[in-house]
């Protein structure tokens, strides 16, 4: 995590706890995009994925230029980290309607993540525009994912 002194630490630990979410992420979408049968999915994964790492790249830059390390690995007890190895049992059976269904659940918990930074009054306004350029690589994965599963779960 951070070894060098950031003068705000409070952003610091916010960006670095969605970069750790992202991470699990990115790696989440890789995984999914090797794994599910159907084609189409496999190109929206790898997309997201690729969109994923734009977003956390972003937010590592945001981190430095707070005078702090920005976080390089994914969280090992978070919220997302259980979603993603409940992906991997999904992906382990090759079902792609469970594969969807396990993505979208990472995509509820990460929302909810950027929303309650967002909702925060403690980051500072360079943090806060990081967080809302990172918001909208969620958000757009969040509703992408919703009517995927819905789409999945109706056919």
């Amino acid at each position: 995590m951070a070894t060098r002194i950031s003068n705000h630490p409070e952003n610091t630990a916010t960006l670095n706890t969605l970069i750790a979410t992202l991470i699990d992420s990115v790696e989440g979408y890789e995984k999914s995009a090797q794994d599910v049968d159907n084609p189409r999915y496999a190109h929206m994964f790898a997309a997201r994925a690729a969109e994923r790492q734009q977003a956390l790249s972003h937010l590592q830059d945001a981190v430095v230029a707070q005078g702090a390390e920005a976080q390089d690995h994914g969280s090992l007890l978070g919220g997302i980290h259980r979603a993603f190895l409940s992906l991997r049992e999904a992906v382990s059976s090759r079902d792609d309607a469970a594969i969807v269904a396990e993505i979208e659940h990472g995509e509820d918990y990460l929302k909810d993540k950027f929303e309650t930074a967002l909702d925060s009054d403690t980051l500072d306004p360079g943090p806060r525009e990081a967080v809302k350029a990172a918001w909208a690589s969620v958000k757009a994965g969040h509703d992408e994912m919703s009517a995927l599963k819905h789409a999945v779960m109706s056919s």
